[in-house]
């Protein structure tokens, strides 16, 4: 999933406090970037799916009160490709009270031991579970580490006593992702548009990062 901005919670919150937009178009200041997020759910766990042969060397490992610049780090190392910005600019001591939060639960994929994936959930609004971030490094996407992580996203989510488990992703995010969410059991219920700061631009990211996101210099 892609992080433009961290989740919002509850659609109710989102109706009443995010403004509506108008029909047709809208220009985007230089130096500034839209993106449509798609806002997914779903009220059950859903089957399980078998185990593959692939999953034998991956394992998922919580991570207990992560250290900030070791969490940006990984951080990094899975979303930049997608733009995910808001734990980079966040200050330091309000990131470390989310991590060390005991309703925030962060765990790491490993292929034989080496980091590849990183997974968290949010648990502060209460029956309900948030996928704040999920996603893997480059090398790994494409070879069913993905379909592994996801199943055990589930599964932690739902040992909780929940009863609604969302997530969103936008079009930064990798092509295939709303399709991914929708086989994994996840049913969109709304879109939204957001307006940032171009992270490329202010160097908080290069100018080679996300190239799939096309880099307009103002």
């Amino acid at each position: 999933m892609v992080d433009i901005a961290d989740g919002t919670g509850s659609k109710n919150r989102m109706k009443t406090e995010t403004p509506l937009l108008s029909s047709g178009y809208s220009a985007v200041p230089p130096g500034k970037l839209a993106n449509v997020e798609t806002r997914l759910e779903m009220f059950a766990r859903p089957p399980a799916r078998a185990a593959t042969a692939a999953d034998a060397s991956l394992s998922v490992e919580r991570w207990l009160s992560p250290a900030v610049e070791e969490y940006r780090t990984l951080f990094r190392a899975v979303g930049e490709d997608w733009m995910w910005v808001s734990r980079l600019v966040m200050a330091d001591d309000q990131l470390s009270a989310i991590l060390s939060d005991p309703l925030t639960e962060i765990y790491v994929l490993k292929d034989g031991g080496q980091p590849i994936g990183l997974l968290e959930l949010d648990f502060r609004q209460e029956g309900e579970c948030e996928l704040v971030f999920f996603g893997l490094v480059a090398d790994a996407i494409g070879k069913g580490a993905g379909r592994f992580l996801m199943e055990n996203a589930i599964g932690l989510a739902w040992s909780r006593p929940i009863g609604r488990f969302w997530v969103h992703t936008c079009t930064f995010d990798h092509p295939a992702a709303v399709q991914f969410y929708q086989r994994s059991g996840f049913r969109p219920y709304a879109f939204l548009v957001e307006v940032m700061d171009d992270p490329r631009l202010t160097g908080l990211m290069p100018k080679s990062a996300s190239p799939h996101v096309p880099l307009i210099e103002p």
